[in-house]
């Protein structure tokens, strides 16, 4: 069975490391929210 990479928008990482950068939530709360890895 073959799994599918995920690929994500330079929109929706823009938004994501801005929201990161703001610090009013953590890393796996954005992980959480946005359901992708905190190392991503």
């Amino acid at each position: 069975m073959d799994k599918t990479r995920q690929t994500f928008s330079k929109e929706f990482k823009v938004k994501i490391a801005l929201e990161a950068l703001g610090e009013e939530s953590t890393i796996q709360q954005l992980s959480v929210k946005y359901s992708v890895h905190p190392k991503v």
